[in-house]
């Protein structure tokens, strides 16, 4: 059956906003959610609104107040060592068999850089992901641990909690050559919404790598609302400084950065990057070829403020459309 889930924006809301949120997409008939992982929001926008709290915490207290199954996506290598993302992992992984994975990619500068260590460009970036990569599972197979590579560093390291059903660990990819390379070592990709053709690469690119008998998910960046001048109005204001090249989204680290950066984007150059309608018709038109194009669970993510009508919604007309169509 095809996965249709929440995304927890951490960046756009407060916890306890969040935790209501996905009560309520869990009622509504979402099966899952994909918490975020920032410490930065990407605006000064949503700086004033309160969000970014800590994700490990906060995914806690909503797996036990759901039944659903939540990823989290998350950077290891600076901000976090991968032998506490290992201890983390496995601790929601005891706590709630089945219903854990992550997401790991390379990071962005706007959260790393707060230890005030070197950014590393791209290529170094990847390297010190693998090297993180290998330490985890070495630690889920339940190794004890002692690494010295060229980016990270372990001494002794053994995981004492052990679940029985260790996370899947996917890879998160924004470009084709990512994609590709994560096809080698991930147990699936995630990658977010594009116009058909170049997300049509990006799956391509997964399956040249090794990943064709991988599953892949798809984070859809969307607004929604009473009309399309509103849930567009809603996305400009949100979620425009998310949609600068990843190239640059990659290197800049404040939120006045990201603010000026996305100065020039003009409500029109939206389209590419988030899928903007009040039609739910369109909506599942746009998830039965991304599921089409072989993606098992499908992410929504409403860019917009209006999580309250979005879930609803979703809930009575597109999910059981989506469902009726593909569930086996």
């Amino acid at each position: 059956m095809v996965g249709l889930s929440y995304h927890v924006s951490h960046e756009q809301f407060k916890p306890g906003e969040l935790l209501n949120w996905v009560q309520l997409a869990e009622k509504a008939g979402f099966t899952g959610a994909l918490s975020s992982d920032h410490f930065k929001p990407w605006s000064t926008r949503q700086a004033e609104q309160g969000g970014t709290g800590f994700a490990w915490s906060w995914l806690g207290t909503a797996m036990q107040a759901t039944s659903l199954e939540f990823g989290v996506v998350n950077a290891p290598g600076q901000r976090y060592h991968p032998a506490i993302i290992a201890q983390a992992a496995a601790t929601l992984a005891e706590m709630f068999p089945g219903r854990f994975w992550m997401a790991l990619g390379s990071g962005q500068a706007l959260n790393e850089r707060i230890t005030g260590d070197l950014y590393p460009p791209k290529f170094e970036r990847n390297e010190r992901l693998q090297e993180c990569v290998d330490v985890i599972r070495s630690l889920f197979a339940g190794e004890t641990v002692s690494y010295y590579g060229s980016y990270i560093t372990v001494e002794e390291a053994r995981l004492y909690v052990k679940p029985e059903a260790t996370p899947e660990i996917f890879g998160a990819a924004l470009t084709p050559e990512t994609a590709k390379w994560a096809g080698s070592w991930a147990d699936g990709m995630v990658t977010v919404s594009q116009p058909y053709n170049k997300l049509r690469k990006m799956v391509d690119a997964f399956h040249a790598g090794g990943g064709e008998d991988k599953p892949m998910y798809l984070q859809v960046h969307l607004s929604y609302s009473d009309t399309d001048e509103k849930a567009r109005q809603g996305a400009y204001e949100q979620w425009k400084n998310n949609t600068i090249e990843s190239v640059v989204e990659e290197e800049i680290y404040t939120p006045e950065q990201f603010d000026a950066a996305a100065k020039y984007i003009r409500t029109d150059d939206l389209d590419e990057h988030i899928r903007i309608s009040s039609d739910p018709e369109s909506h599942i038109e746009w998830i039965e070829k991304d599921i089409e194009l072989g993606f098992s669970n499908i992410i929504l993510h409403n860019a917009s403020l209006e999580q309250e009508k979005f879930i609803r919604d979703f809930g009575e007309k597109v999910l059981p459309a989506v469902k009726k169509k593909f569930s086996p």
